[in-house]
């Protein structure tokens, strides 16, 4: 993986890249003391990881990556400041960061991010194409290469400790998406091959009653994950599925209605949850 930074303080930059080279992260392809130069850079080198600085002159950090992700969409960001207010951190997550380091720097906290991070892309990178992720489990004659019951189970235990995580696993419809998503699983499929209600009809005869259950356990994941925001934007669980599973907008905007700044609920896009779930749980 190819990292950039930009930070005015050029001792950041050297820690940082002795960090990411040292700990095996990934390269450093450049770096730069201020955002206008940093952009120039980031156009032509496309990096897959910027780590950026929240208070820089002349260009902030926010401002640098809103501008930074129309010219690499690609990229994740990842932002560092002193600054602790809750308002500047919302804006950073909103303008498209992944996570948010506080300094003075600690290598392990930059580490484990940084890591995570790296997880996060691989995650996006494979929604819509789990089918390859399985090459490596078939043998040239089609069979499994493991026993496919013991690698189902451990699929399934994976899956029940995210929805765990999320506080939905007593909601009736984590069954149902224990079901599904299991199912997909083990026949190397995403919901892009069909349409959820004929999928769901294969499990039930009322497949529209299934899928208002999955969506009330997705939503209800949803209000967690925004009061877990709203107690600690460091909070782990926050952190790992706010900008994975969800989209941090609707989570924010959940967040919002919380604290009667707004009067609409956050929303989830089923079929993206799904598959973002899915794909997840094939990566951890």
């Amino acid at each position: 993986m190819k990292f950039y930074f930009v930070d005015d303080d050029k001792n950041i930059r050297t820690i940082l890249k002795i960090l990411v080279t040292e700990r095996n992260l990934g390269e450093c392809c450049g770096s730069s003391g201020n955002g206008d130069d940093a952009l120039e850079d980031v156009a032509a080198l496309h990096p897959d990881i910027i780590i950026v600085d929240l208070l820089m002159p002349d260009m902030d950090g926010i401002s640098f990556v809103e501008k930074a992700r129309k010219i690499s969409p690609e990229s994740a960001c990842i932002m560092l400041s002193q600054v602790a207010s809750k308002d500047l951190i919302a804006k950073a997550y909103e303008s498209g960061i992944e996570f948010f380091i506080q300094k003075p720097l600690n290598a392990i906290e930059v580490e484990s991010v940084i890591r995570n991070v790296l997880k996060t892309l691989s995650m996006h990178r494979t929604i819509g194409k789990v089918q390859s992720l399985f090459e490596t489990e078939f043998s040239e004659n089609g069979r499994q290469s493991d026993n496919p019951s013991s690698q189902s189970e451990n699929f399934q235990s994976r899956l029940t400790n995210v929805l765990q995580k999320l506080g939905i696993i007593g909601e009736l419809g984590s069954k149902d998406i224990i079901t599904l998503i299991t199912w997909l699983h083990d026949r190397s499929e995403t919901l892009e091959q069909q349409t959820l209600g004929r999928l769901l009809s294969q499990f039930s005869e009322n497949p529209k009653s299934v899928e208002q259950r999955i969506r009330r356990a997705a939503s209800t994941g949803l209000v967690n994950l925004a009061h877990l925001g709203l107690e600690d934007y460091s909070n782990d669980v926050f952190t790992e599925f706010s900008n994975t599973l969800y989209n941090f907008e609707q989570v924010r905007r959940e967040m919002d209605y919380i604290r009667r700044k707004s009067d609409k609920h956050g929303n989830v896009k089923i079929r993206s949850f799904l598959n973002a779930l899915l794909s997840y749980c094939e990566n951890v």
